[in-house]
């Protein structure tokens, strides 16, 4: 299987010469950084994205995907997925769920939406529309750039999206179009497809119903892999934010799927906030795990153990000092690429969880207030906030994994559903 390469946003994420050093004098007095001009580096920008297009590579294989960071609006663009990749280099890496009809009628503007350096891989692209005509040249245009896989939603509740827009988890009602978006989105590239669902919608809640949409999408496409988010959706009352606490995790449901489907794979996701928790879902038998806020507002704490503790690769020695290091010259590499965008507030935002729990957070935290409002680059905005940090922070080596709670899946497979069987009309349908 062929394709192309993801384009690069830096050349190398090795820095030249370290500028967070130790002691009050954090930053070299005579390391200087030639920071180019925007039109310097839009060409430089363009140039990579040109050879890296052009480029055909076969493709590589990677670890399977036992644990992946979830697709969240606003939080997991390129920013956010470098500095995972930083920390993890096995975690498997979603976009942002962008539109359908975002990609076809922004044709000329890709780049910004759908550009990421070739060290993100493994990584996959999560499109969201109810077109099949704008999904087919979406994904057509999207080939380009060497996405994984590409996954189709099918599970947020966002009134802009389920609502207005009439796609993310209303389709899970609709079941014969998400075949259809999911043969025509296989139909126009030549990576996996898979999904991403809740377990039900409103009353549409039972088990039965749920796997009426894993059966009916998976006998009329080729989607053989579904993410599934263990809450239900609630359409009208509550916030998106509200659906994901407030509709009750059934991971019973989740285990059921993966018994009444052998065929299929299956990964967990829903309210799994540690290692521990992660590695109890997999010894139960999940196939794989996603994780979203936990990921990303507590970073070096949960993926800093990613690739030891799940992937069995030796215990990584790298710091947080090493990990700013190499962020701040992708971060200065990128300010302003596109006009204001980004800004040192966007490429620190996936920074603010960085110290989640240690000494000198909640200081850093009030200096990055103040230093957004002057800072002009991520190298003095780092000089500017870092005192804050003690040294034995920035120095220590990843530490012993927060503890969760593992019981849950061995609980909820004593709750497992009666085993699903299909009907005579699903037969017809198939």
């Amino acid at each position: 299987m062929m394709k192309s390469a993801g384009h690069t946003l830096f050349a190398s994420l090795t820095p030249v010469r370290s500028v967070i050093l130790k002691n009050h004098g954090r930053f070299s007095s005579n390391f200087i950084y030639r920071y180019p001009t925007k039109s310097r580096k839009l060409h430089h920008y363009h140039h990579k994205c040109k050879s890296h297009k052009e480029s055909i590579m076969v493709a590589t294989r990677y670890p399977p995907p036992w644990f992946s960071i979830a697709p969240m609006m606003d939080y997991t663009d390129n920013h956010f997925r470098t500095l995972a990749r930083l920390i993890s280099k096995h975690a498997w890496l979603y976009t942002e769920m962008i539109a359908a009809e975002t990609i076809v009628y922004q044709k000329g503007n890709l780049d910004r939406f759908l550009a990421f350096g070739p060290e993100q891989h493994p990584i996959v692209l999560q499109i969201g529309g109810s077109d099949l005509e704008n999904i087919a040249k979406a994904t057509q245009l999207a080939n380009s750039y060497g996405y994984d896989e590409i996954n189709f939603n099918c599970g947020c509740p966002s009134p802009k999206v389920a609502g207005k827009g009439c796609f993310g988890v209303r389709l899970m009602l609709d079941p014969k179009f998400v075949a259809d978006a999911m043969s025509v989105i296989s139909a126009n590239t030549d990576v996996p497809v898979t999904v991403k669902c809740r377990i039900g919608v409103d009353d549409h809640d039972s088990y039965n119903e749920l796997c009426d949409f894993i059966y009916k999408v998976s006998s009329q496409s080729p989607t053989k892999h579904f993410i599934i988010h263990s809450r239900k959706a609630l359409l009208n009352g509550i916030s998106p934010k509200e659906n994901r606490s407030i509709p009750p995790l059934k991971y019973e449901y989740y285990y059921a799927l993966v018994r009444d489907f052998p065929d299929l794979r299956f990964t967990i996701n829903g309210g799994i906030n540690t290692i521990d928790e992660v590695n109890a879902a997999i010894r139960e038998g999940a196939h794989g795990v996603m994780v979203g806020r936990a990921a990303y507002n507590n970073s070096w704490n949960l993926l800093g153990h990613v690739d030891s503790a799940i992937y069995g690769a030796p215990l990584s020695s790298l710091t947080r000092r090493q990990v700013l290091e190499k962020y701040q010259e992708y971060g200065d590499s990128v300010l302003g690429l596109y006009g204001p965008k980004p800004n040192v507030r966007d490429v620190i935002k996936p920074l603010l969880g960085f110290f989640h729990s240690e000494p000198g957070n909640g200081l850093w935290k009030r200096k990055a207030d103040a230093a957004f409002l002057h800072c002009t680059t991520i190298k003095s905005f780092f000089e500017e906030t870092l005192v804050a940090i003690p040294d034995s922070v920035l120095d220590s080596p990843i530490t012993a994994a927060p503890i969760g709670f593992t019981d849950v899946f061995a609980d909820a497979k004593r709750l497992l559903p009666p085993p699903h069987t299909v009907r005579e009309e699903e037969l017809l349908y198939a």
